[in-house]
């Protein structure tokens, strides 16, 4: 699979310009972005989580920077849980496990600023091989519509 199939509709309903990269098999974003020789700050990884009440909501922040639920808490009011790769499986039934795309599947989605600075943002296209690449400027038009924030941090070097 190069994209999958609910992406490659959205964006090409939104008559998004993009292009796919693509890679060896990678188990992680960190993988991914090595293996490519992206900027870890330009791959953006989606993340899953659980509000409340069977609320969902997709954190999507630059691959070198971990989700800080206590940040979302203050953004959002309640603390978020990650969600279980079943309740993944089930939002993203085109996907593979930890592949998951940060636009084009309906999910109420949280965008960190971090990812506004980047002159071109790439994302997983729904595979552990295949990424999707666009200028930043649209990767800002397919998200403007989500919630913007600060909550992410980098991850703590050993």
């Amino acid at each position: 699979m190069s994209i999958a199939p609910q992406l490659r509709q959205f964006l090409d309903e939104t008559e998004a310009e993009y292009d796919i990269v693509e890679h060896r098999p990678t188990s992680s974003a960190m993988e991914t972005a090595k293996s490519c020789d992206i900027p870890a700050e330009r791959l953006a990884k989606a993340v899953l989580l659980d509000t409340a009440d069977d609320d969902r909501l997709l954190a999507v922040l630059p691959s070198d920077r971990r989700v800080e639920l206590s940040e979302l808490r203050a953004e959002l009011g309640r603390k978020p849980r990650l969600s279980d790769e079943a309740e993944v499986g089930k939002l993203f039934r085109d996907c593979e496990l930890g592949s998951v795309p940060p636009v084009g599947y309906g999910v109420t989605t949280i965008v960190d600023d971090a990812l506004e600075q980047q002159p071109d943002v790439y994302f997983e296209a729904g595979d552990h091989k295949s990424l999707v690449h666009m200028q930043g400027s649209e990767f800002s038009r397919l998200t403007q519509n989500a919630r913007h924030g600060r909550f992410s941090e980098p991850w703590a070097s050993d």
